[in-house]
């Protein structure tokens, strides 16, 4: 796959997505947006790739929307603005229902967009001297598209605030809301990201798209007996697939699964 907005990179079972246009912060455009839903649907697709890692190239990871964008979208139409931001949402829901593990590797700036693309993540790994903000206010709008990822990854609390004053934060405040799972010092940032990659890595691949879409999907909802049903259908699939029954054989008998084997 080659982009001229993106950087993609394949390493055996880990594939690699860095925003790169680092002269403007990676900030997002139409050519960006396409091609971000593209990439991860292509990785969505091959079932060889068991983890993904979102980066920025440059100086920040995202800074929000291209001002050349934000002029050109000044004078569209509200059907304009509506396509435009139904080609965000598309963007958004692919990254975030794409069966396999996402880490996002944060750096610099993750301004408005960009903080929407690190909250569909499943993982993210945050630098010491990172800024967050949800600026739209400030611009008389509103992080309309973005908000239910963003609310789900920061709690309703913290979205109240951070939504309606526009406040920057840092790693600190995103880490005692517990929107970054990890804070590190930036030359420590690659160690801890390859760290969790090689932990996903070593989980059955089956196993693992599963797990992602159990959270997903009983999160928020009532335990009811339909729950509960569901919940004891998926275990039983999974101990009577290929996948599980190799699991729990090579834990007996004290042997390397075969999906770590070369």
């Amino acid at each position: 796959m080659s982009s001229n907005v993106l950087r993609i990179e394949r390493s055996g079972p880990v594939g690699r997505v860095w925003l790169d246009r680092p002269d403007v912060r990676n900030a997002l455009n139409g050519a960006l947006i396409r091609e971000l839903a593209a990439t991860f649907s292509a990785f969505a697709a091959d079932g060889g790739v068991r983890a993904i890692v979102l980066g920025g190239s440059g100086k920040a990871f995202c800074a929000g929307a291209d001002l050349a964008f934000m002029r050109e979208v000044g004078g569209y139409t509200w059907e304009q603005n509506r396509a435009d931001a139904e080609a965000l949402a598309e963007m958004l829901w692919t990254l975030y229902s794409c069966p396999v593990p996402v880490v996002a590797r944060i750096h610099g700036d993750c301004y408005a967009g960009g903080l929407g693309i690190a909250s569909v993540c499943d993982i993210r790994v945050v630098a010491e001297g990172v800024t967050f903000s949800l600026s739209e206010a400030r611009l008389g709008l509103l992080p309309a598209t973005i908000s239910p990822y963003v609310v789900r990854a920061m709690g309703e609390q913290a979205a109240r605030r951070y939504f309606i004053t526009a406040e920057r934060f840092g790693a600190a405040e995103a880490r005692a809301m517990g929107f970054a799972h990890e804070v590190c010092a930036a030359e420590a940032l690659d160690a801890k990201v390859e760290e969790l990659v090689a932990a996903l890595v070593a989980n059955g691949p089956m196993a693992t798209r599963a797990c992602k879409k159990l959270v997903q999907d009983v999160a928020g909802r009532e335990i009811t007996p339909e729950l509960r049903a569901e919940t004891a259908r998926r275990i039983a699939d999974i101990r009577a697939s290929a996948e599980g029954k190799e699991g729990v054989s090579s834990f007996l008998e004290k042997r390397k699964p075969s999906w770590l084997l070369p």
